[in-house]
């Protein structure tokens, strides 16, 4: 935008200056030639009145002498056919001034300016002098210089003036670019300054800022809401651990307590998740699918389901938090266990590739619905958020989630 402006800047000064310069030096040329007819016409007028009065003799001796000091040497044409000064024969246009009178006529060369002086006994005497193209063009080159300099550098100080103000126009908005580009990855700290640039940009900047202020307030009503709609589930959660301790198999009692500890960890964790500031979150990849299919595996090996585990050595760092993590892991597995039957088994690969970390979840079931993957989309009857938050996690990180039969990759970009 910065050159566009200049550029434009640029063409509108190079049309009004060439509007203004070309007739000027045109102008200058015109007075460059009149100026030099004119002294021309002045010393023929001079000889003219000596013609006049003068006798012969005295008027060679006076010619003669004027043309050794005059720029221009001129010719008398007598009425009787005496040529005296420079020996020029006649032209045409000074016969037709002994019978016309006085005037000037442009040649190739140079101009021919031609003097009539009348009333002498034997008819009109001419006065001839002749102004060669170099004497008309004298100091014209020059002023062509001046003007084409004084053009360039009015055309150079416009382009200065035009930068300075692309740059008043032009910081703002990209001040604007960067304070977007920084709510877009997630600081709703940050705001445009108000005061800067033209008044329309001062406009955007004021709504952008109102626009980040009312993203983060609805994000904060989002969060204390799921947060509260968590903390609803605490009354049905007590009621189910009261009844587990109700149990008379205190076995039964004590794995039902523990899938309610479990359930309860995770409300927990959901309203601390609902609450939080995500900032640069980043944890061990490896660590967090071991413990949550080490989990996993109690109630797989309970249902017959053979439970196969892949871990690349780790640490395995990733741009995503510990529980994020371990909710998509959970989502994944927990498919496996709502949609196919007992005793199908399952497989967790994680493997470490050039700038990211993948997650392959896999069973021996029929596979997923085409549709799967979609928000609230499912065809197994569950609400279709399981494999969202796979997904969610995934693009998180710059990654991205793959669905193929029942294999399911997550790809997570490390935060090396």
């Amino acid at each position: 935008m910065r050159r566009r402006l200049a550029l434009l800047v640029a063409a509108a000064m190079a049309l009004v200056l060439v509007a203004f310069l070309v007739p000027l030096a045109l102008l200058l040329r015109t007075a460059a030639e009149d100026r030099a007819v004119a002294a021309a016409r002045i010393q023929a007028q001079s000889l003219g009145a000596l013609v006049a009065t003068a006798d012969p003799d005295a008027l060679r001796l006076t010619v003669e002498q004027s043309n050794v000091d005059a720029d221009h040497p001129v010719t008398v044409y007598l009425p009787d056919g005496t040529v005296l000064g420079a020996p020029v024969t006649a032209t045409p246009a000074a016969r037709l001034a002994a019978q016309r009178g006085s005037f000037s006529v442009a040649h190739a060369d140079g101009r021919e300016v031609l003097v009539a002086v009348q009333g002498l006994p034997g008819g009109t005497a001419v006065v001839r002098s002749f102004v060669p193209e170099r004497d008309l063009r004298r100091g014209v080159t020059r002023s062509w210089l001046v003007l084409a300099a004084v053009g360039v550098a009015l055309l150079l100080l416009g382009l200065a003036v035009a930068d300075r103000l692309a740059v008043a126009v032009v910081r703002p908005i990209r001040t604007l670019a960067a304070v977007s580009e920084g709510l877009s990855g997630g600081d709703l700290d940050r705001r445009a300054p108000a005061g800067d640039g033209p008044p329309e940009v001062r406009l955007v900047a004021a709504a952008l800022n109102r626009l980040a202020g009312r993203i983060r307030d609805l994000l904060r009503q989002e969060r204390e809401a799921a947060a509260d709609l968590s903390h609803r589930m605490r009354t049905p959660m007590t009621a189910l651990r009261l009844d587990a301790e109700g149990l008379a198999d205190p076995g039964e009692a004590a794995r039902m307590l523990e899938h309610v500890g479990a359930l309860d960890r995770a409300l927990t964790a959901v309203i601390e998740d609902a609450r939080r500031e995500r900032d640069a979150p980043a944890c061990d990849a490896a660590a967090v699918v071991a413990e949550r299919v080490a989990f996993w595996s109690v109630l797989a090996e309970d249902q017959g389901r053979a439970a196969r585990l892949d871990l690349a050595p780790g640490p395995l760092p990733v741009a995503v938090a510990a529980a994020d993590l371990a909710a998509a892991v959970d989502a994944l597995l927990g498919n496996v266990f709502a949609h196919t039957g007992e005793g199908t088994g399952f497989a967790v690969a994680l493997s470490a590739a050039p700038g990211r970390v993948e997650l392959v979840v896999e069973d021996d079931g029929p596979g997923f619905d085409p549709a799967a993957g979609e928000r609230g989309v499912s065809g197994g009857g569950s609400t279709g958020l399981g494999l969202d938050i796979a997904r969610r996690t995934a693009e998180s990180t710059g990654g991205r989630l793959h669905i193929a039969g029942s294999r399911v990759t997550v790809a997570l970009l490390t935060d090396r």
